[in-house]
């Protein structure tokens, strides 16, 4: 079994800072998330592991309080003299000004969500749109015959949530590839034999993603699938589904790596999830970082963009992935 939250909180802070070797001192990077989640425990992990690799000072922040307190974060690490900053936007749009002046003041990358248009250098990162029709995907898989659904998520103002949802809408209603396509949420979607009832955004609450949840079941008796496209969306899902006595009945695709989805993807509650690749977001942006500080520009990707590609996890191979991030997190101690 993977670590707990609890355990896996506890592990986070033992990755807020991670040093290399004996010249680490000279170079001192930081790595934001953009909230807190098992799922940056994994990435915090990747970051030491490349502080280590790349000889570097690494920092990780796990803003809790929304948009004010990652700036505060940005420019507490900036006060500290760290060489450059990754960072996962949690409002791209209404952040651009910051992100623009952070990058006039220190190498700014972005991981997991990206910024374009902004002064970032680089991103580190899957293709959500792609991502998102993955999902869509299994949804497809776990309905043949078509139904109703029910997607569920955190912010939509975040660039990857924008782009994984819609992903997901474009392939569950078989439309062509269109990246830049947006439904707003609030209206039925509806194409062959699929309707897509509405989106739900909860804001990073998970009391609020639950209740998110028992409403739609409350106001949808036809509902026949439900997606969570936040690591913590699925063990919302879940949890309401079985206080409602509909676990196993109604469909669940999910998106990341969080415990309660694998174990109910073991159970066969849970039809199969779409994984990132968090602790090489980590290690990849200390990578990049560690080198721009030195002066090495050959450390960026082509086009600027550094594609960690996400895979689809159902039964047969959660016990290998269970491995794989226990292994991430041990490396990162």
């Amino acid at each position: 079994m993977l670590p707990s939250p609890r355990s896996c909180f506890a592990l986070l802070l033992c990755v807020l800072c991670a040093c290399g070797d004996g010249s680490s001192s000279e170079i001192t990077v930081g790595f934001v998330s953009n909230g807190v989640d098992p799922f940056w425990t994994i990435a915090g992990a990747g970051a030491a592991e490349g502080a280590r690799e790349f000889s570097v000072k690494a920092i990780s922040r796990f803003p809790n309080e929304g948009i004010a307190d990652q700036q505060r974060i940005v420019e507490d690490l900036i006060a500290m003299g760290v060489k450059g900053i990754a960072i996962s936007p949690i409002d791209p749009v209404n952040q651009r000004g910051f992100l623009d002046a952070t990058a006039q003041r220190c190498a700014l990358i972005t991981q997991d969500s990206d910024a374009v248009g902004s002064k970032r250098i680089c991103y580190v990162g899957m293709d959500n749109y792609s991502a998102g029709r993955m999902c869509g995907a299994l949804v497809r898989e776990a309905l043949p015959q078509g139904g109703e659904v029910m997607i569920f998520i955190g912010r939509i103002e975040q660039e990857n949530a924008r782009r994984r949802r819609q992903g997901a809408i474009d392939e569950i209603l078989g439309r062509s590839h269109d990246p830049d396509r947006f439904d707003p949420p609030g209206q039925a979607l509806t194409a062959g034999p699929f309707t897509i009832i509405d989106t739900r955004t909860d804001g990073f609450d998970k009391a609020r993603a639950k209740a998110n949840v028992e409403d739609a079941l409350a106001r949808h008796a036809e509902l026949d699938a439900v997606v969570g496209l936040f690591a913590y969306n699925v063990p919302a899902c879940m949890e309401a589904l079985r206080g409602a006595g509909k676990l196993g009945v109604i469909k669940v695709i999910g998106f990341d790596e969080a415990e309660e989805c694998l174990a109910g993807i073991a159970a066969g509650t849970v039809v199969g999830t779409v994984v990132q690749n968090p602790f090489e977001y980590g290690r990849q942006s200390v990578r990049i970082l560690a080198g721009l500080a030195r002066g090495d520009r050959s450390v960026l990707p082509k086009d600027n963009i550094l594609s960690v590609p996400a895979r689809v996890i159902r039964k047969a191979e959660v016990d290998d992935f269970r491995k794989q991030v226990r292994a991430h997190l041990e490396a990162g101690r």
